[in-house]
């Protein structure tokens, strides 16, 4: 299998940028999309040019660190997958695959393919824990959670933090991450304690950070890997309503 990549090559957050096309050969259907671009890499290295900046860890479709724009879309051609997930059998012999970086203000490129998602952290350091005490763990069923809304926590925690919902939405908005950190942790009795300064310091921070404000057109739901609904999001708006009123 021979395809041509065409890839977003940046030195630095303030370097211009280009895109650069590399055809390579003797790839398989079976690759992974990040081993094709190792494959890339490695002849790079041979011909003693500058590998191709990209992140990954887990490669199991966990870490939420692969995010790239393959084709025009977040993670590739599929609804609901990571990068590494992606398998070249996706594409055909012969085609030119564009690949570039999340594009949005709040994510400044690093490298190439490789952006900084520091502004999550941020979010997260502002609201997503509770606060316990330390001691003997608790008998696991002193707390009796209904099953549905366990599930509904849990569907919030599935969220990996790619920013494939940022890097897609014509607004650059955080609204879907931030409202799934905010709302796993809210709906368990083990965080209604913080949860009002919670959803206004988080939210807060959102904004601080300069991402954009949700108009609610649901591309962020279709191409997070995890398949979070955006219903999330008008959970959220509810919350945040609820947390002013109350004074808290």
């Amino acid at each position: 299998m021979q395809v041509t990549f065409k890839i977003w090559r940046q030195n630095g957050p303030k370097d211009k940028g280009k895109f650069e096309s590399y055809p390579v050969d003797d790839l398989t259907d079976d690759m992974s999309f990040l081993e094709a671009l190792d494959h890339l890499n490695e002849r790079l290295v041979v011909a003693g040019k500058q590998v191709i900046a990209f992140e990954y860890d887990c490669r199991e479709g966990i870490c939420g660190q692969c995010g790239i724009f393959i084709n025009g879309r977040a993670h590739g051609p599929h609804d609901h997958m990571t990068t590494c997930q992606l398998h070249m059998r996706s594409f055909k012999d012969g085609d030119t695959i564009v690949v570039e970086p999340w594009r949005a203000a709040s994510f400044p490129i690093i490298k190439d393919l490789v952006v900084d998602r520091s502004a999550f952290d941020r979010i997260i350091e502002k609201g997503a824990y509770i606060s316990s005490q330390t001691g003997t763990a608790p008998e696991a069923n002193a707390i009796l959670i209904p099953k549905s809304v366990a599930d509904k926590a849990m569907d919030a925690a599935a969220c990996i933090g790619c920013g494939a919902c940022v890097a897609t939405c014509k607004n650059s908005s955080a609204a879907l991450f931030t409202a799934a950190k905010i709302n796993h942790l809210n709906r368990l009795p083990q965080g209604k304690a913080e949860q009002h300064t919670r959803v206004k310091e988080m939210t807060w921070q959102m904004n601080l950070e300069g991402f954009g404000s949700c108009t609610f057109t649901g591309a962020c739901e279709v191409e997070c890997p995890e398949g979070i609904s955006i219903s999330n999001i008008a959970e959220l708006n509810a919350r945040l309503l609820k947390s002013k009123i109350s004074g808290s």
